[in-house]
């Protein structure tokens, strides 16, 4: 079945290494948010036109890829509900299931990864997060609802066979 897998999570606490994996296990298309800002914008600003604009771009993508039949990983921090509301209506419209993951690591150990030494993770693409923006994001996590009925993955030891078993035998 066509599925549309949401990333949630800390900056930091393996989302996309996550994503990678679900991406080799499933072919499911892998739109990386970091990614696609990266290429969008030469110098990225975090602004909040910026972000809708890439959001909105990445919204279409998703929309179009799902009535193709193509399954999707979108790959961000999802930290607000209606964000993730929005995202499980445009999967519906396309008859595509919906699977929320949480990847959770420590606060500590995102904040961690997500700060610094971005030039020896080929998750980190943008660079170093400052402390300031990861605390903005982090601090503002909407933590998924018990109906959002989320897998939660260890971001600490993210490996093929854990992501098979608790994403694809759910």
């Amino acid at each position: 079945m066509t599925t549309l897998y949401l990333m949630v999570g800390y900056p930091g606490a393996g989302k996309t290494t996550a994503a990678q994996i679900l991406h080799n296990l499933t072919g499911a298309e892998h739109l990386w948010a970091d990614h696609i800002r990266k290429e969008q914008f030469q110098a990225p600003t975090y602004s909040q036109q910026e972000s809708n604009q890439l959001y909105e771009q990445m919204n279409k993508q998703t929309e179009a890829l799902l009535k193709q039949g193509k399954s999707v990983i979108f790959d961000t921090n999802f930290n607000f509900y209606k964000d993730r509301q929005k995202l499980r209506q445009i999967a519906e419209l396309a008859a595509a299931k919906t699977v929320l993951i949480w990847v959770q690591a420590p606060r500590q150990v995102a904040k961690q990864r997500a700060t610094t030494n971005a030039h020896q993770q080929d998750s980190r693409v943008l660079g170093n997060m400052t402390d300031q923006d990861f605390d903005r994001l982090s601090n503002h996590l909407e933590e998924p609802q018990p109906d959002e009925h989320a897998i939660v993955l260890d971001g600490t030891n993210l490996t093929k066979e854990q992501i098979s078993s608790a994403v694809l035998n759910n």
